[in-house]
């Protein structure tokens, strides 16, 4: 039997963002790509999501003061 880190409840929801959810978020932030934190590819919390380097993870975190805090992470090999 094996661990379902996804469903621990210290886990929060991670999202891989599509070309087009993206494109809009870089261009809505002004970010480039490495101006964001990395997430590893071996992160086990992103791994149900078949990850490759570049992909943009949202991370959705719970928050007693906004509700819901959402971070952005760009995944790396280094």
């Amino acid at each position: 039997m094996e661990f379902d880190i996804t469903k621990h409840s210290l886990t929060p929801k991670h999202t891989k963002l599509d070309s087009k959810e993206e494109e809009k978020f870089l261009e809505d932030t002004k970010y480039r790509k490495v101006h964001l934190p990395k997430v590893f590819l071996e992160d086990p919390s992103i791994q149900h999501l078949k990850p490759v380097v570049g992909d943009i993870i949202k991370i959705e975190r719970k928050s007693p003061t906004a509700g819901v805090a959402y971070f952005y992470r760009v995944v790396s090999d280094e």
